[in-house]
């Protein structure tokens, strides 16, 4: 059965999908909006095509790591688009771009589920139409980009492209994970801002189509010069909160992430109640100084994989140095807390890790983990409260003789 917050997201999915097929097929009819170029549409559709396959092996790696929020800097040519096509012609370029980069770029991304395609897809789309069909309304639609009317029409459709987009996107985002925060729903400022410097090359390559068509492709060499800087800010961002050996949040990340729930929770009430589990893998000395450092890395990269696999989809792992790991547990009741740590438990213990080095073949078995739990509110009103409740219980677990779990 499907809950309450996933029904509504498919049915504002569902809805935003509806009214930009219905929009665009009625302004087709009608011809609302005027005339089109086809001249600028095709060359718009090439421009977009050739743009996203010269950065497709960025924007594959971009969509691996980003997270609810993205950057689209295909918006250069939506934003070209909105002041050269009509509305419905327009939403049609926005349209065909997406298809494309799902087609060679985000289908084979798992962070890029065909649903969530669509949704994003029908919010280009409006945005797209929205922006236009202001400026057919206005009658700036058309007006020469030379005159400081041209200039009124080049603002006003950014102004209108972008807060409708960012309006629907922050919808879709809050229903789909029920995160609350700007950043969450909105981005942050930064990534704001780089999208305003995309929005900024659209209205020069609209500019450059009317006025001289040729000089629209110096347009292109800094918005791959920007997709790739977006996709190294992201590798920092990502090198900066990851643990190197195990590919889980190091302490910072999961405490960054840790602090945002505990925030949301005291928002939400007891529907917003968490646990955290301490988790320390046992004899791990014993590995270490029988096969080796560098086995040892392995056992824990192995061990990082079965914790992760016995969570749950929303659940926060990262490890907190040494053989200790952590989990981030959000609006979970006390029987499925203890539920999730003993199948984290037996997990581990079922490892059966194979390590092939130079002098043959290492097999670890026999692992086991002593697991403390504590949950918030019960110990304490505070994240540092939680934590340390379940350090005092990880330590009850292992005096009373390890490969347990203690409340």
């Amino acid at each position: 059965m499907w809950g309450g917050a996933k029904v509504r997201w498919i049915t504002y999915a569902l809805s935003c999908e509806l009214v930009a097929v219905v929009a665009t097929g009625a302004a087709l009819v009608t011809g609302f909006g005027g005339p089109v170029r086809p001249v600028w549409f095709a060359a718009l559709v090439g421009l977009g095509v050739a743009q996203a396959e010269m950065s497709r092996r960025i924007e594959r790696l971009r969509r691996w790591m980003s997270g609810q929020t993205h950057i689209n800097v295909t918006s250069v040519w939506y934003l070209a688009g909105v002041v050269l096509l009509p509305p419905a012609w327009v939403a049609l370029l926005a349209l065909v771009l997406y298809t494309h980069l799902w087609v060679r770029v985000w289908r084979h991304v798992r962070t890029r589920p065909a649903h969530r395609f669509v949704a994003s897809t029908a919010w280009a789309m409006l945005s797209c139409f929205a922006a236009s069909s202001v400026l057919a309304v206005s009658g700036l639609h058309g007006t020469p980009l030379d005159t400081s009317r041209g200039l009124i029409a080049l603002c006003l459709a950014a102004a209108v492209f972008e807060l409708v987009n960012v309006g629907l996107v922050a919808a879709g985002i809050y229903l789909y994970t029920s995160q609350r925060s700007a950043a969450d729903l909105m981005g942050t400022w930064e990534d704001n801002a780089f999208e305003l410097a995309t929005l900024c090359l659209g209205g020069l390559a609209a500019l450059a189509l009317v006025a001289q068509p040729v000089l629209v492709v110096f347009v292109v060499a800094p918005l791959l010069l920007l997709h790739r800087y977006l996709l190294l800010k992201q590798q920092l961002q990502v090198a900066a909160v990851t643990d190197e050996k195990t590919g889980l949040l190091n302490t910072a990340g999961w405490h960054e992430s840790a602090v945002r729930e505990h925030a949301r929770a005291h928002r939400r009430g007891a529907v917003g109640d968490f646990a955290v589990l301490m988790i320390d893998l046992d004899h791990f000395k014993r590995i270490n100084d029988t096969y080796g450092h560098l086995t040892g890395d392995d056992v824990l990269a192995a061990v990082a994989v079965a914790i992760s696999g016995s969570v749950r989809q929303g659940d926060t792992v990262g490890r907190f140095g040494g053989e200790e790991f952590v989990v981030l547990l959000p609006g979970i009741g006390r029987a499925d807390v203890l539920a999730i740590a003993e199948r984290v438990r037996v997990a581990v213990g079922e490892l059966n890790v194979v390590i092939s080095t130079g002098g043959g073949t290492v097999r670890v078995n026999g692992l086991s983990v002593s697991i403390g739990v504590a949950r918030h509110p019960d110990a304490g009103p505070t994240l540092d409260d939680v934590l340390r409740s379940a350090d005092a219980a990880l330590y009850r677990a292992k005096e009373a003789g390890r490969n347990r779990v203690a409340v």
